[in-house]
């Protein structure tokens, strides 16, 4: 079976919302969009491209979709993302698009999220989710996410959509890699590992 891996940018205080361009996502009244783009560096995006490289399909949210499909097929070629995302084939959760999507070689998504991610695990090895807060939300109370990987950016905003948002079910996770770049910005990298254990730390001094 495949596996479902999860990409979110997220500043200190867990904002994922709107990274890329100050239009990009304005609900809420959000008025930073676009904060990733001053942090981003040579070494931070090749690593990103490394990361993603390995998705043999990719799995969007309506929003997240609508603004990619606005984007790269038109994208320069010598962005490195560019052939990737336009040649991995594409699905889209969305109650609200119809088919045929104008991105080609995009499928929406129908019938129940559950099953639908089962069938595409059968079907490819890593498929990447990136950003798509809403969708991810939906994956991760599902149990269905297998990596997370976590960008970290220094800085915190206050306000935005978060990436473990109201309704987050309590899960554990393995750190599988960590890196430090110039600039500040973790590259976390974590699998699940099943549900919270607890104790008591009164019992660790007896």
């Amino acid at each position: 079976m495949g596996k479902l891996v999860v990409t979110e940018f997220v500043t200190l205080d867990g904002v994922a919302q709107a990274p890329g361009q100050p239009d990009e996502d304005r609900a809420g009244g959000f008025t930073h969009g676009g904060w990733q783009a001053p942090l981003l560096d040579h070494e931070s995006g090749d690593a990103m491209f490394e990361q993603a490289r390995g998705m043999d399909a990719l799995l969007l949210g309506r929003r997240t979709y609508e603004i990619f499909a606005g984007y790269w097929p038109t994208a320069p070629a010598e962005i490195p993302f560019t052939g990737l995302l336009n040649r991995v084939p594409r699905y889209v959760a969305s109650r609200t698009l119809h088919e045929p999507l104008d991105w080609a070689g995009s499928t929406l998504l129908g019938g129940d999220l559950e099953e639908s991610v089962a069938a595409l695990k059968d079907r490819h090895d890593t498929i990447h989710v990136i950003g798509s807060l809403d969708l991810v939300q939906s994956l991760l109370r599902l149990g269905v996410v297998d990596r997370l990987n976590l960008w970290l950016y220094p800085l915190t905003l206050g306000s935005g959509k978060r990436l473990f948002a109201q309704g987050t079910v309590p899960a554990a996770f393995r750190l599988a890699g960590a890196v430090t770049h110039a600039g500040g910005t973790l590259q976390l990298t974590y699998e699940t590992a099943g549900v919270p254990t607890y104790g008591n730390l009164a019992d660790q001094g007896s």
